[in-house]
């Protein structure tokens, strides 16, 4: 679990991938046959196939995060969001600037708690002036929540395990390739939380003829959750349906061929809400054949993230079997 903590604990919120990017180029690059960024930031892996079948798979690199837009007289700073933060979770939290800057999320006095917005709120950098703030930080700079990785059994808890647990997969499964059958292009998307906008441009670009995102998904086993059938440490689900995609049956029924060969537990998903690179990777030139494995997750978009070490490692299992794709 070192790597997942690596990957966990670096700064990269949609946008500012590129600490995260350099660090999975490093990780891949003895495992594959090529490896390059292209020019909105996402990272390719390539690894050559025997036939001319191309298949995708997709993570994304970016986490949420905050961005000044306006700094106060005393130095205090004003924010919005990159990405879908909820101003209950922020308050009280540390941040850090992409400057390397702490700072404490705090809010204006406010007599009646659920009217608190993110307009209300600030960032406190333990400055006294605009001038000495002006010194360190300047507007348009980005932050995401500090917060440090730790085990609890078979758990794994931390910040931007969405989506770096589905990135930790998709790098283990590419140390266990070997003389694939087809061409496997390992997309480390950017901006995936503001729009997925890489896996659509770096879908556009491969073309590929079958593309599975990993990503993580909510899960309904906390008390008094929305109603859900998907549980954590019960195996990777398997999409049925996401508000970004109708997964093609070929592509769902595949993986839960696959999942039953080996013997491994899986769910299958259906959200309600929300979206993965797949939603992007599916509408792109002619169509493509898409689903996702997804990743269960509790306290997802907070600074606790918490995934199964089962789930993940049976989701390499997965990933490994689906590139013998028959087509």
């Amino acid at each position: 679990m070192e790597l997942l903590k690596k990957l966990s604990e670096k700064f990269g919120p949609s946008g500012h991938e590129k600490p995260v990017a350099d660090f999975i180029i490093e990780q891949v690059k003895p495992h594959c046959d090529d490896v390059f960024t292209d020019k909105l930031g996402n990272v390719i892996a390539y690894k050559k196939g025997k036939s001319d079948k191309k298949i995708m798979y997709a993570g994304h690199m970016d986490e949420i995060g905050l961005l000044i837009t306006y700094i106060e007289k005393e130095g205090f700073l004003r924010f919005t969001n990159i990405g879908g933060v909820s101003p209950y979770v922020l308050l009280g939290q540390r941040v850090q600037l992409d400057c390397g800057a702490i700072g404490v999320v705090s809010s204006e006095k406010l007599d009646d708690i659920s009217k608190l917005k993110l307009e209300k709120m600030y960032i406190d950098i333990g400055v006294n002036t605009k001038e000495e703030a002006e010194e360190k930080i300047s507007i348009g700079e980005v932050a995401v929540i500090k917060r440090d990785f730790f085990l609890n059994g078979d758990k794994a808890v931390g910040k931007a395990l969405d989506d770096r647990a589905g990135c930790w997969v998709l790098i283990e499964a590419l140390k266990e390739i070997e003389n694939p059958e087809h061409n496997l292009y390992f997309v480390f998307t950017v901006q995936e939380e503001v729009g997925l906008r890489g896996a659509k441009t770096a879908a556009y670009r491969i073309d590929p003829d079958l593309a599975i995102a990993v990503d993580v998904t909510a899960v309904g086993d906390t008390p008094n959750s929305h109603r859900m059938a998907v549980e954590l440490g019960k195996g990777p689900a398997i999409k049925v349906k996401d508000l970004s995609i109708m997964v093609h049956p070929v592509v769902k029924n595949m993986l839960v061929q696959k999942a039953k060969s080996l013997r491994i537990p899986y769910q299958l998903e259906v959200l309600e809400f929300g979206g993965t690179d797949s939603g992007a990777i599916h509408v792109s030139r002619e169509g493509v054949w898409a689903g996702v494995v997804s990743i269960p997750c509790r306290y997802i978009h907070t600074p606790s993230e918490m995934v199964s070490k089962s789930d993940l490692e049976n989701a390499v299992k997965l990933i490994v079997a689906s590139t013998e794709f028959e087509f």
